[in-house]
């Protein structure tokens, strides 16, 4: 288990990890925020906000990223405070690792990313919850690996999340096996219910996604044991600016949460 700010993760309550793909705006951000944190108090779910000040990994160069390091930042903050939730965001530069400590709770380090050493050495050394995102070209036994890299570098406050696994071309599977031997790592296991349902490069130059499957999946990694889930929201999915086949609408988000409490919670009796 970890622990963070008043919560541990990994104990009696389930974990989520949730909000809007990229940077929009900061009202998308609030309305977000406020409804899952809403939510998941109601339901009695730890709550930690998630957006992206960059989106580094793009199908196009013309695709949009976020809003950049500084603005992305400054959003964030405010969201922190006002609604006084913990952050958890990406970085992709091992310099941006010391900036992003000041304002997240939790430094996410994208599957692509998720061998590169300087990145994961300059994650750990700010102390911070580190999340790694497990590649999707990765076996799980091979995270262990990705372990000691944060571990040797004097940080053991680390999270693992499986995604789907590359599958022929243009999409992914869930290997629930992932779940249960990332565990014996000693570590808790998030999974990424969103991008599980990604088709990468589907759409030529940008990525597709069937978010219909995206809370049969979220329930199965709960029964597999998972610790935490993670979910990609937005108020209006089909307007979003990246990802929005595969986001859930926030209107949805009760009900999604609701039934995974309960699987988490007969999984840990």
């Amino acid at each position: 288990m970890l622990k963070l700010r008043n919560f541990e993760i990994g104990g009696d309550k389930l974990t989520i990890l949730a909000g809007p793909c990229a940077i929009e705006t900061i009202d998308i951000m609030k309305e977000t925020a406020e409804e899952l944190k809403k939510v998941c108090e109601k339901l009695g779910i730890n709550y930690v906000f998630k957006c992206s000040f960059d989106k580094a990994n793009r199908s196009s160069i013309n695709s949009y990223r976020g809003l950049g390091i500084d603005k992305g930042l400054e959003y964030l903050s405010i969201i922190k405070k006002e609604f006084e939730v913990p952050i958890v965001t990406d970085i992709h530069l091992p310099e941006q690792a010391e900036k992003v400590a000041e304002v997240a709770d939790i430094l996410q380090i994208p599957a692509f990313l998720c061998r590169q050493t300087d990145l994961l050495v300059a994650a750990a050394k700010t102390g911070k919850i580190v999340n790694i995102k497990k590649g999707q070209f990765l076996a799980p036994q091979q995270m262990k690996s990705l372990v000691r890299k944060v571990e040797e570098s004097g940080n053991k406050n680390i999270m693992l999340t499986d995604r789907g696994v590359t599958f022929g071309y243009n999409n992914l599977v869930s290997d629930f096996r992932a779940i249960p031997i990332m565990k014996e790592f000693g570590y808790p296991v998030v999974f990424d219910a969103t991008h599980s349902v990604q088709m990468p490069g589907s759409n030529g130059d940008s990525t597709g996604g069937d978010r219909c499957f995206v809370p049969i999946l979220a329930r199965c990694a709960m029964a597999s044991g998972a610790d935490v889930l993670f979910f990609e929201i937005h108020p209006n999915p089909e307007k979003a600016l990246c990802d929005g086949a595969n986001m859930l609408y926030l209107k949805d988000a009760n009900v999604v949460f609701e039934k995974c409490k309960k699987i988490y919670e007969i999984i840990k009796d």
